[in-house]
């Protein structure tokens, strides 16, 4: 079993730099059964789950993973993903949906599976543009009760100002000289950008505080966190601030140093669930519309 190095060596436990980041999330790996790292791109997420295995299987947990970009290239490489390609890198609606559907059966299998204490599963739920929005919601299957119990946490990492600029910054560099194959893939800064006003409009549509009036409201972390708090309130949350700059100059959040699982589709699997989807929705249009309001919940 491959232990987190310690601080200083730029190694994989860079969050020990933080200590009440680290208690945070050693009591997160510790105690729970699942974990979900919800937020926008550009926020911390993929550090957290990163750093939350790491933890994790140092103290004996078996990590099993779900992320939105392992799952979803399988919907869209299948003979009927083919058909909804990613356009101006964004994904097609029904690919979507369909990712949404296939987390919550495939969350619903692993907790069959895997019932012993040991396991943890730590998911990536970005939740913006309908990507695994479905996990927030409320519905009568067989994953909702897991979801919806005390051991199932949803964590919101909220960076401050300084931090923000620091991954945005950052998102610039690694798309000039990546350390991962996947930072190729990263949203790059003014998708970051664009996204957040996005998600201030959701703010105003659910009644919120935006202390700034227009369309080019800078980031507010209060803001921030009061959306995904009020996305998330059929869930057990905890809002995690981030206000330190932590040493990942040489890491990469996609390069894991301990063993894990990959929870993902198969191909047939994945076919499936997007015929599924296809007979759901028939009309474009209504889809685009439902796409569009994915922050209800």
């Amino acid at each position: 079993m491959t232990e987190p190095e310690a601080p200083g060596g730029n190694g994989p436990l860079v969050v020990a730099g933080d200590q009440e980041l680290h208690g945070r999330l050693e009591r997160l790996a510790r105690e729970q059964r699942m974990v979900f790292v919800a937020g926008l791109p550009g926020t911390g997420k993929s550090l957290l789950i990163h750093q939350l295995a790491h933890l994790a299987v140092a103290a004996g947990r078996v990590v099993h993973l779900l992320q939105w970009d392992v799952a979803r290239p399988v919907f869209e490489e299948s003979a009927a993903g083919r058909r909804y390609p990613v356009v101006d890198g964004v994904t097609h609606g029904i690919v979507r949906k369909a990712v949404g559907l296939w987390a919550r059966r495939a969350l619903a299998g692993w907790e069959r599976r895997c019932a012993a204490p040991e396991h943890l599963l730590v998911g990536e739920t970005p939740f913006v543009g309908h990507r695994l929005i479905e996990l927030a919601r409320p519905i009568d299957d067989e994953a909702e009760p897991a979801l919806a119990a005390p051991s199932c946490r949803f964590a919101i990492p909220v960076p401050s100002l300084e931090v923000r600029a620091f991954l945005e910054a950052e998102r610039a560099r690694r798309a000039a000289r990546p350390v991962h194959p996947r930072e190729r893939e990263d949203a790059p800064p003014h998708v970051l950008r664009g996204l957040w006003r996005e998600l201030v409009e959701v703010a105003r549509a659910l009644g919120l505080p935006v202390p700034a009036a227009g369309d080019d409201v800078p980031y507010d972390p209060l803001v921030y966190r009061r959306t995904y708090e009020a996305l998330l309130r059929h869930r057990h949350v905890e809002s995690i601030d981030v206000r330190t700059v932590l040493p990942t100059t040489a890491l990469s959040v996609y390069a894991f140093a301990v063993p894990h699982a990959d929870l993902a589709p198969g191909e047939a699997e994945a076919e499936s669930i997007l015929r599924e989807v296809e007979a759901r929705h028939p009309d474009p249009a209504a889809l685009g519309r439902d796409i569009d309001r994915w922050w209800v919940v």
